[in-house]
């Protein structure tokens, strides 16, 4: 096996303040339509070619890091921008300020979507769903280039999803996550061109807490089984759920799917709120705050969907403050590499099977369903139209259909 590259240190960024790097990401959260990847270009454009604040190394350094852990890609990347520029407390302004918009719109919704009864009401919602089912499918081919390029992976990404599909709920995901990494000892790597040491302004010693907060909250997952809704059992599902989704934003859905729906919240709602977070600026996982809100019954709303919002956040904020400090020596390891290559084509399968059941299965309904969930998913793949339109299209278009059923 070649020589792994020498390290090359990058230059220390410009110290700022947390206000400052809270009311930049503040904006990216009002402004940065369009999920994970159009996030990630967002930030280059913002924090590399227009702000500085890091070069095209660094900024590819920190993308790595995020794509190797589980939790949500952009942002982890956004709070590792705002530790390397304000330590511990830019790294939280960052979270705050690119999380608080979309947060605050889906915990509307979850009070909101309720008030959409009636005929129309109900073909808006199920517009939301028929736009998710486009969405999801363009997810799906948009991380097989991706994270599966060629046909070992493309066959694990296979055999992942036949794991997730034929397997109990319970325990299907978690099968084909620890199937894809020890699958994924076996894939040939190359060494990546060059590793870059990160100057973070974070101690080791800050890190190994921030490790071991991570194995206790693992812990507190494992242990906590009830199924009564209480602050501590939500916290616990969603925390699990985070700490497990690897690949991105929308594999956020099979997670949550299997942790809330058989119990606590509707098919046709836990849907439309996924449909309606597409086309908000900000993180996706913001959803969670949504179903936090909605759960049944709930005889507090807001405190719930905070729980979760923060829960859903946390495993992944936590994994990214042990790991930077780290990462070189981390990075250093071939094995480490294969693990997460492998991990991350069972994560294209784990998708692909949320896209089967209960995506499709439960929303294309009708052949009508069936041709605006294709034009919206030519729109996005074909057409490169922003998710956000797309959804209100698809939203609109089905509303419309209706009226002209009733005449």
């Amino acid at each position: 096996m070649p020589a792994t590259p020498p390290a090359t240190t990058a230059t220390p960024p410009t110290r700022g303040s947390p206000l400052e790097v809270f009311a930049t990401f503040l904006r990216l959260g009002l402004t940065s339509f369009g999920g994970p990847v159009a996030h990630l270009g967002y930030f280059r454009a913002e924090f590399v070619s227009r702000r500085r604040w890091l070069t095209e190394h660094s900024f590819a350094e920190l993308l790595a890091i995020a794509q190797s852990l589980p939790g949500p890609a952009s942002s982890q990347t956004g709070y590792m921008i705002g530790l390397l520029r304000a330590g511990l407390p830019g790294a939280l302004a960052a979270w705050l300020g690119f999380t608080t918009p979309s947060a605050i719109l889906m915990l509307a919704f979850a009070f909101g979507h309720s008030l959409f009864t009636g005929r129309f009401g109900n073909a808006l919602l199920h517009g939301l769903q028929v736009a998710a089912v486009a969405v999801v499918a363009q997810a799906v081919l948009s991380m097989r280039r991706s994270l599966a390029p060629d046909i070992p992976r493309i066959l694990l990404a296979l055999l992942a999803a036949a794991i997730t599909l034929l397997a109990p709920a319970s325990f299907g995901t978690l099968l084909a996550i620890a199937l894809g990494a020890l699958l994924g000892l076996t894939l040939r790597t190359s060494n990546d061109a060059a590793q870059l040491t990160l100057p973070a302004p974070l101690s080791r010693r800050a890190a190994l807490i921030a490790a071991s907060l991570f194995a206790a909250l693992v812990c507190l997952c494992i242990a906590v089984r009830s199924n009564t809704i209480s602050p501590l059992t939500v916290f616990s599902r969603f925390a699990r759920s985070g700490a497990l989704v690897f690949g991105g934003g929308h594999v956020v859905l099979p997670m949550l799917e299997s942790a809330v729906v058989s119990r606590w919240v509707p098919q046709p709602t836990f849907l439309a709120g996924y449909g309606a977070a597409q086309a908000l600026p900000g993180p996706l996982f913001t959803f969670a705050a949504f179903l936090g809100a909605s759960l049944q019954p709930n005889p507090h709303p807001i405190a719930f969907g905070l729980i979760a919002l923060i829960a859903i956040f946390l495993p992944g904020l936590l994994l990214a403050t042990a790991v930077l400090p780290f990462w070189t020596a981390i990075r250093a390891h071939a094995a480490i590499r294969r693990v997460m290559n492998g991990i991350n084509a069972a994560v294209v399968g784990i998708l692909a099977a949320a896209l089967i059941r209960p995506v499709a299965s439960s929303t294309l309904h009708t052949w009508l369903d069936l041709g605006l969930a294709i034009a919206a998913g030519f729109a996005l793949v074909l057409w490169k139209l922003p998710p956000w339109l797309v959804v209100l299209a698809t939203a609109a278009l089905t509303v419309l259909a209706t009226a002209f059923q009733t005449r």
